[in-house]
Formats: C-alpha cells, sequence, structure tokens
C-alpha cells in the first residue's frame, strides 16, 4: 500500500525490526502453549494483542515524495507526514541504546524506530525536532535534504 500519492517518490525503504518480530513470535507461542494447555479466555485476549502489537511494530516505512515526507509502522495503521517546505535541516545521528525502538518521546524529541541506533534527526522550521530510525541514515538524510533544497529552490 503506497504511503503517499502525491507525485513521484524519491526514497522509500521497510527496515524490518526482526528482534520484534521475534519476541513477539516467543511470546505468542507461549500463550499458545498455555491456551492449549487449558482453554482460556484471558489468554485469547493476550495473544490478540500481542499479535496486533507484533504486526503494528514490526517494520517501518519512510517514502520522500515530491512534497511530502511520510513515515508508518506495520501495514500502515500507524501513520505520520510532514511536508517538505516544513523541513529546516536533517543530520545522520545515533541514539542512546536507552531510548529503545518503538515510538517514545527522548531528550531530542519523539523517536520513530524499530531496530538498532541510527536514526536521521529532523528539525521542522517551528522548531519541533523528531527522529527516524533507519538503517540508512546517510541516505535518507542526503534525500531529504535534495528535496528541500530542490523545494527550496522553487519550480523549474
Amino acid at each position: 500500500m503506497p504511503l503517499a500519492s502525491e507525485g513521484h517518490t524519491y526514497y522509500r525503504h521497510t527496515q524490518v525490526g526482526y528482534l520484534i518480530a521475534a519476541a513477539m513470535a516467543i511470546a505468542a507461542i507461549v500463550v499458545i502453549v498455555s491456551i492449549l494447555r487449558q482453554f482460556a479466555w484471558p489468554g485469547m485476549i493476550v495473544l490478540g494483542i500481542l499479535l496486533a502489537v507484533g504486526v503494528c511494530f514490526c517494520c517501518l516505512t519512510i517514502q520522500i515524495t515530491d512534497g511530502l515526507l511520510v513515515w508508518s509502522f506495520g501495514p500502515g495503521i500507524l501513520r505520520w507526514k510532514v511536508r517538505i517546505e516544513d523541513i529546516a535541516s536533517v543530520e545522520p545521528v545515533r541514539n542512546c541504546w536507552c531510548y529503545g525502538w518503538g515510538i517514545r518521546y527522548t531528550p531530542h524529541g519523539w523517536l520513530y524506530n524499530v531496530s538498532g541506533l541510527w536514526a536521521v534527526e529532523i528539525r521542522l522550521r517551528n522548531g519541533k525536532v523528531f527522529r527516524l530510525g533507519t538503517d540508512q541514515p546517510e541516505i535518507l538524510a542526503k534525500a531529504l535534504m535534495d528535496q528541500v533544497v530542490r523545494h527550496e529552490q522553487g519550480p523549474r
């Protein structure tokens, strides 16, 4: 499912959170074994929650089009977007291990991450800052800056 339909796609990458997926799978197996030993509705509810969280946070897709930066977790249920013209600066950064994975607030603003410590810090013109976790920090930062510069120069 496309994240954005506005114009040409300049960058699109999906990073899979293998450790998150493996942890959710192991937890689901434990719950399934427990349910099979003695069927219980609480176990079914826990299994449903584990599967939903696993699907929602198994991967992070980032896409850059003519006018938008869009990112989403899993199948796209959790999705955010920022207009390229609102971006002031981007910089590859390394997160502290304690920031973890998922969606969380850090001393550097919001972090959206599924795996690893690398991210791109994005500073908006209104002063807000957030980070997108990626295994391609240099490539993503360059693609974003190319689009920011292109928008600042206006139509050709």
